[in-house]
């Protein structure tokens, strides 16, 4: 089976959809060289200034990489349908497998596309660039024509079926993994409270700096409270809160340290006292499951997916409600006996996603692509 995936979300500062590229690939290649799958896996890159450099732990994939700008060969893919990729890779392809919503165009591999979440559908508002233009305009068409959906979450799946009217049966679930690090010796009692993200209007910073300013008023604030760090891509939505950070109360106690490489995200995680994940909509909750591997206790928003994966192992409120997100974080802090769950039901649930399961699915999910092109076939 040979296997085309749109690998753009990775070449450069990669977020969850890159983060998330990787470990599919890394996937496949572990099954095709355990010859537990025959899968021929090409990953595709686009760019104008950013080059693909091929991780070395990617050995017997190949590789295709044009200077062409992203958002050039967008508009071309998702409004015109063209180039299709075999023209741009000078190879055929059984599969064809976009890691975003809207398809990679095909002269005839079967199309994949995979579906984060829909929160760019409900809340246009808190999207920008191509997304806003694009996504909410074309998701339903695309997600009809695609010969197989992809989500990754049964939250996303519900949502898929609700709102695009996509069936069971042409969905597959590939959730990513818990890396695989071994948990840190004792929680840091004097750590940072770490939120890790781009900072975007869907991940709720502006409740997270109210939380915080809510928790440094209090009595024994200051002294009690550790700092916040902010770990993520700033974007042009986020110039408020970083504004905001610089001034009183919150200047010399929170701070933001811009993008963390993906080989810096375990240190990270491994210095906090609490991962705080205030956004309104996952559709996964990778830097939850990444904190809860490592035995970081999770206070988190009651939204999207995150549920679903934290489970019992982490304190759960509504992401529009500060006082609650704050009381959360600071029992987290003051409870001993709490904390300590946190950690050891963390552990236990981040076992229950192994990184190897999304490989696998997403074989499962190419083959049944196959068939529904070849019955397509048949019919005409």
């Amino acid at each position: 089976m040979r296997v085309l995936i749109d690998y753009r979300a990775a070449l450069s500062r990669a977020s969850g959809v890159g983060e998330y590229a990787r470990q599919l690939v890394d996937g496949l290649l572990a099954l095709k060289h355990s010859r537990a799958s025959d899968v021929d896996v090409t990953i595709f890159s686009s760019s104008w200034k950013d080059r693909l450099h091929v991780p070395a732990e990617f050995a017997g994939a190949a590789s295709v990489d044009q200077r062409i700008p992203v958002s050039v060969l967008n508009f071309a893919w998702h409004r015109l349908n063209w180039p299709p990729a075999e023209a741009l890779t000078d190879a055929p392809f059984d599969v064809a497998h976009s890691l975003h919503p809207l398809l990679m165009p095909s002269r005839a591999a079967a199309q994949v596309i995979t579906i984060h979440d829909l929160n760019f559908l409900h809340h246009p508002e808190r999207t920008r660039a191509e997304i806003k233009r694009d996504y909410p305009a074309l998701v339903h068409e695309h997600a009809a024509r695609a010969d197989h959906v992809v989500v990754v979450s049964r939250f996303t799946a519900r949502e898929a079926e609700r709102h695009l009217g996509v069936s069971p049966d042409r969905m597959t679930i590939c959730a990513p993994g818990a890396p695989d690090w071994t948990p840190r010796a004792a929680p840091r009692e004097r750590g940072y409270l770490l939120f890790l993200g781009t900072l975007e209007p869907r991940k709720n910073i502006g409740t997270l700096l109210d939380a915080y300013e809510r928790l440094l008023s209090s009595a024994d604030g200051r002294a009690g409270v550790p700092d916040l760090v902010l770990a993520g891509r700033a974007t042009e939505q986020s110039a408020e809160w970083l504004e905001r950070i610089a001034r009183p109360p919150l200047a010399g106690r929170a701070r933001h340290i811009g993008y963390v490489d993906a080989t810096d995200r375990k240190a990270l995680y491994e210095g906090a006292a609490i991962l705080v994940q205030p956004s309104h909509e996952e559709g996964f909750g990778l830097t939850a499951l990444e904190a809860m591997t490592l035995g970081v206790p999770v206070v988190a928003a009651n939204g999207g997916a995150v549920p679903e994966v934290v489970g019992d192992a982490g304190l759960l409120v509504e992401p529009a409600d500060s006082g609650a997100l704050a009381c959360a974080i600071r029992r987290m802090l003051t409870e001993p006996g709490l904390a300590e769950a946190s950690v050891s039901a963390g552990i236990a649930r981040a076992r229950l996603f192994p990184r190897s399961a999304l490989a696998e699915n997403a074989l499962i999910a190419y083959r049944t692509a196959l068939e529904r092109r070849a019955q397509s076939r048949r019919r005409l």
